[in-house]
């Protein structure tokens, strides 16, 4: 099969029809299609299910397109490496990640890691969860810093730790001096929540559920530093993980109390990867790095 064959599949697949891929291409549209139908014939199946609106991938199509994406990361990768060697500079290493993790941690190891390597450069994305994991799954970053509550499909986890969402309050709180917290021990205090596309959302949820109670949080924001303003100078109560908020507690005069509802115990922080790829020297170093970091933090939560 040949690469061009590859690179015109590839971009069809990208652009999602052969009117656009030939425009990026400049490339005939024909030309575009010689090469997919041949493609198709030596595979010995359909790559695209064809229609009025566009191109979009079978199951074998997709099974493919991962295939490509990862052939072309790596001979990227190969290429700077090689370039690396003459003195050229290398492209950063991209990290997706949850809000939270942005704050402190990631850019606090990338900080250290920059002391030891201070040619590496970096570019982080702020994402939901989910779509972290997305950016690594398509190839848009080399990897996520994240949050999940359930198994994704088409990453690889480096690394995962149990991340319980804790009950977050000012250190003056009538609870603050409370070991452990269930949801029952909050319904007299106003609660603050982060939105509906986060994983501290969605195990407060379910957790009210279980515990037949109808909790309505005071207030809602998409800006994690936001909450804690209001928690800080409130009686109000928020929920994250210690990994995301432990450099934040001393600082803004908050501190975490664990929460006996087990729903709220229901995910993980995890480092993951793109299954299958080959990264990187440099890039393997970064997440072994990260990895160490995501454990001490996650070593020392409260229990």
């Amino acid at each position: 099969m040949q690469s061009l064959a590859f690179k015109y599949f590839y971009e069809v697949a990208q652009t999602g029809s052969l009117s656009a891929a030939s425009e990026s291409l400049h490339v005939a549209i024909s030309a575009i299609s010689r090469q997919i139908a041949a493609l198709e014939q030596r595979l010995g199946t359909p790559l695209f299910e064809r229609s009025a609106r566009g191109m979009r991938l079978t199951e074998a199509g997709q099974v493919l397109l991962r295939h490509v994406r990862r052939s072309l990361l790596e001979t990227e990768a190969a290429i700077e490496q090689i370039a690396a060697l003459r003195g050229a500079e290398r492209s950063p290493i991209r990290i997706a990640c949850t809000q939270g993790l942005a704050n402190e941690l990631v850019p606090g190891a990338i900080a250290a890691f920059g002391q030891r390597h201070p040619h590496c450069r970096f570019r982080i994305w702020v994402d939901s969860a989910r779509g972290a994991t997305g950016r690594v799954a398509t190839g848009e970053a080399d990897l996520a810093v994240t949050f999940s509550t359930a198994p994704a499909d088409h990453v690889q986890v480096r690394y995962a730790h149990s991340a319980p969402a804790l009950a977050v309050m000012a250190q003056t709180h009538p609870l603050a001096q409370r070991r452990r917290l269930s949801l029952k021990d909050l319904v007299d205090y106003p609660l603050a929540l982060t939105d509906e596309n986060t994983s501290t959302y969605r195990l407060f949820q379910l957790a009210s559920n279980m515990a037949g109670l109808n909790l309505q949080p005071r207030v809602f924001s998409n800006y994690a530093e936001a909450l804690h303003a209001y928690v800080r100078d409130s009686q109000a109560v928020l929920f994250a993980s210690y990994v995301s908020i432990s450099e934040r507690l001393q600082p803004n005069r908050l501190l975490a109390v664990p929460l006996r509802n087990t729903e709220m115990h229901a995910r993980t922080v995890q480092v993951q990867v793109m299954s299958g790829r080959i990264l990187p020297d440099m890039m393997e170093q970064f997440i072994e790095f990260i990895i160490r970091r995501v454990h001490e933090v996650s070593q020392a939560a409260p229990r």
